[in-house]
């Protein structure tokens, strides 16, 4: 009989049962793409990971499954899985990690409880199917509450980004379904990104952020990595900022999961390079017997 060994892990905090859950299998080259995905459909989290064996010294290929789709790149996972890693041996916190995903190579190093990872590719703007009315009509929001024009923009994955005024707003955005299918999907990217930027000082900046995507219906997730990475990317393309810019990201909060992810760009030959940071704890781990017969 086989045997598959995941682990648990609640990631971008440093305490359990809150930031954003995620599976991990260490060890899953006996696997097809049919199995990670049923597999991925039976655990219900927003992501799962399947680590394939090492291609060179401290160099993993991953694969990433929601219940219902393979992506390309996704933020949590990769943090989640670089902690994994370092925990299981795998990965040695004081040497740099590659992780192997769709959207390229990941580059990963390690600064005491966290984990970095620099994004594959740049950011990549184009514009939005909302703009700041139908944006309002989206979330229910009242006439001023949207800042400035949405955009679409990605690291390896799109997001509507939305900026809002207030923290108060914020809080009560309600996407509505049906605005959501006549503003949201006629783009083909099903995910938005909503935050508000606090008046800070010196080199790091606030934010306070929430993402929706539409998985059997709209549903909000805890902590994005990838919507963070595609959020300061574009603000480093967007508003002139110094050579090294740092961002605190807090997330979470509207849905009991409190989150925070570590962002930083940095300008190099005219473009900016991107790194996502966070801790991440390990909750527990399971096995999983697919091959396990009914005995009527």
């Amino acid at each position: 009989m086989n045997k598959h060994y995941y682990y648990l892990l609640d990631v971008f905090t440093d305490r359990a049962f809150s930031g954003n859950p995620l599976a991990v299998f260490p060890r899953s080259d006996e696997l097809d793409s049919n199995k990670m995905q049923a597999i991925a459909n039976e655990l219900n989290l927003s992501e799962t990971v399947f680590v394939g064996e090492a291609i060179a010294p401290a160099c993993y290929p991953i694969r990433i499954f929601t219940p219902t789709m393979e992506l390309p790149f996704a933020g949590h996972p990769v943090i989640g899985t670089a902690h994994l890693l370092a925990e299981l041996d795998m990965a040695k916190r004081d040497r740099p990690l590659t992780l192997k995903a769709d959207v390229g190579s990941l580059m990963v190093d390690y600064d005491h409880d966290l984990a970095r990872f620099t994004a594959a590719v740049p950011v990549e703007i184009q514009a939005s199917t909302l703009n700041q009315a139908t944006a309002e009509e989206l979330l229910g929001l009242n006439a001023g509450e949207i800042s400035s024009e949405p955009v679409l923009a990605s690291c390896g994955l799109p997001y509507h980004l939305i900026e809002l005024d207030s923290q108060e707003a914020l809080g009560r955005a309600r996407p509505s379904p049906k605005a959501w299918s006549e503003w949201v999907s006629p783009s083909g990217y099903e995910q938005i990104y909503l935050y508000v930027l606090e008046k800070s000082s010196g080199q790091e900046h606030s934010i306070h952020s929430r993402m929706f995507s539409t998985e059997g219906g709209v549903r909000e997730d805890p902590a994005t990595g990838s919507a963070a990475a595609a959020l300061v990317g574009y603000l480093a393309e967007a508003i002139p900022r110094p050579d090294l810019y740092q961002w605190r990201i807090r997330q979470g909060i509207e849905v009991g999961r409190p989150s925070l992810i570590f962002a930083e760009t940095e300008r190099n030959d005219n473009a900016s390079l991107i790194r996502i940071a966070g801790q991440a704890v390990i909750v527990g781990n399971g096995t999983l017997y697919p091959r396990l017969r009914n005995s009527h």
